[in-house]
């Protein structure tokens, strides 16, 4: 498996994040995700796993909050390669790729009902904060939960 840079309108990358899409649209009752979407235009790192036959398995992406940080978006594992530590992989990338560009914080926004990703972020290190940027008094992220990691220097 290795984690490389793609675009974010990459074929992968729209089928990718389509499916993620998808999967909370169901795991959440048919809700859209809440906040700005992110887009070409405020995209600024996406990475994806891909296996030895070049079959991409998982995806991740960093948009720029400005003044050293960036929120993490994106994050999915296809469901045949779960359990296999992609990604940790990917979530890894995406720090190094943030510490490259001296971006020092990263934000996130995730929901109750995705306890993988609350256990993975958890396990890196990320801790819960509140509502940060769009999601401050948006009311489609009532019930969204906010982690934030202070990454160690490179």
């Amino acid at each position: 498996m290795r984690v490389q840079p793609a675009a974010w309108d990459d074929e992968d990358v729209r089928r990718l994040t389509a499916a993620q899409q998808a999967e909370l649209r169901e795991r959440y009752d048919g809700a859209g995700e809440p906040g700005t979407r992110p887009s070409a235009a405020d995209v600024e790192v996406v990475l994806v796993a891909r296996d030895a036959s070049g079959a991409a398995l998982a995806c991740g992406a960093l948009r720029s909050l400005g003044e050293g940080v960036a929120e993490v978006k994106r994050m999915y594992v296809v469901p045949t390669a779960r359990g296999r530590g992609l990604s940790r992989a990917v979530l890894a990338g995406l720090e190094a790729a943030a510490r490259e560009r001296g971006w020092t914080t990263l934000r996130l926004e995730t929901g109750p009902r995705q306890p993988e990703a609350i256990a993975l972020y958890e396990s890196a290190g990320y801790r819960a904060i509140g509502a940060f940027g769009a999601y401050v008094g948006a009311p489609d992220a009532e019930g969204s939960l906010f982690y934030e990691r202070v990454l160690d220097p490179a």
